[in-house]
Parts: C-alpha cells; structure tokens; sequence
C-alpha cells in the first residue's frame, strides 16, 4: 500500500534534495502566475482593447455617413448558400436623395437578397466611396474580450511551456543527483563484505 506524504519538499528531510525544493517552489510560483497573473493580462489587454477599440470606432463614426437609400441595382438570380446570408454583403447600385445636390447613385454594399427597391442604410466615406458600417459597440465588446481571452490563455500557455521546460531541466538535475550519491554509496552496497 502506498502513502502519499503532502509537502514533504517543503519539510526538512533526509530524503530531500536541491531540486527537490526547487521544483516546489516552481509549482507555487506557477500557480501564482496561472491564477492570479495570467487573468490580469487578459483583463489589463482586454481594457486596452476596448478602449483602442472604441476610439477607432467614434472615429470611424465622425468620417463616414449613413445614407439611406433605395437598390436599383440587379439582384443576383440565384444566391449562393452563402450568399443567402444577410450578414454576407454583396455590391449593388443605390440611388437617394441628398438635400442641395439632388438625386444621386452609388455602388454600395447591401444586405445579401435584398430585392430591388428595397429600403437599405447604406454608408459612405469622406470620398463618397462604400465602406462598411463602423463597428457598434456590441462588436466593439466582443473584440475586447476576445482580446482578453486571448491575451490570458496565451499568458497561461507560456507559463506551462516553462513550467513543462522547468520540469525536464529540474529531472536531469534531479538525475544527476542520484547519480553522484549513488557513486558515493554505491561501492559500499556492491562490494562483498569479508
């Protein structure tokens, strides 16, 4: 029957050896580093994020303009499964009303099916070129935590890389040790007594 002995390398033992005590306090400071560090660099890289994020996104808001217009232009026949979509975008023509410079048409992205004369938002930059929307702020959220999701779980995937390397380098040491006690003791076991 085998008994497990709790934190043995940290009491003072015959049995104990350098690596030993070095292997102990690895598993503490990577348990440190696993959950107390590795989710403040997703939090600190996730807020970064977010705010990076939102920034770009007001900014993007203050250049381009929604405009709402009207497809006038030809709708595919026959849409792909992926095409059938709505979130999957498509270019089409539009034509709206701008206030002083008349009626106006414009290549723009539009919703994947949508028929013609269909009623869409479509937005354009400073150059009058389509661009897609800027991001809401749902989407802004998500790009943070995924931000931070990432940033933590890569985090927590060096600290077991190192502590995986830690642990080969520690059981050559470890190895090694044996090896030197044994030359020491070992003579004194195999050599016949008189």
């Amino acid at each position: 029957m085998r008994a497990r002995v709790r934190g043995w390398r940290w009491r003072h033992n015959p049995l104990r050896r350098r690596s030993d005590v070095v292997e102990a306090w690895t598993v503490l400071v990577v348990a440190v580093l696993l959950f107390v560090v590795a989710p403040l660099a997703g939090v600190a890289a996730g807020l970064h994020a977010h705010e990076r994020a939102s920034a770009r996104a007001t900014a993007q808001r203050a250049e381009r303009r929604p405009v709402r217009a009207v497809v006038i232009g030809e709708t595919p026949e026959r849409l792909s499964d992926v095409q059938s979509d709505r979130r999957h975008p498509y270019r089409t023509q539009v034509r709206w009303t701008e206030p002083g410079k008349g009626v106006r048409t414009a290549w723009a992205r539009v919703p994947a099916g949508t028929p013609a004369g269909e009623p869409v938002t479509v937005w354009f930059d400073a150059r009058g070129r389509s661009v897609a929307p800027p991001p809401d702020d749902l989407a802004v959220r998500q790009h943070a935590v995924t931000v931070g999701l990432s940033a933590a779980g890569g985090t927590a995937a060096v600290v077991l890389l190192a502590h995986a390397l830690e642990r080969r380098i520690a059981l050559r040491h470890r190895l090694a040790e044996w090896e030197r006690e044994w030359a020491q003791t070992g003579p004194r076991w195999t050599q016949p007594r008189t």
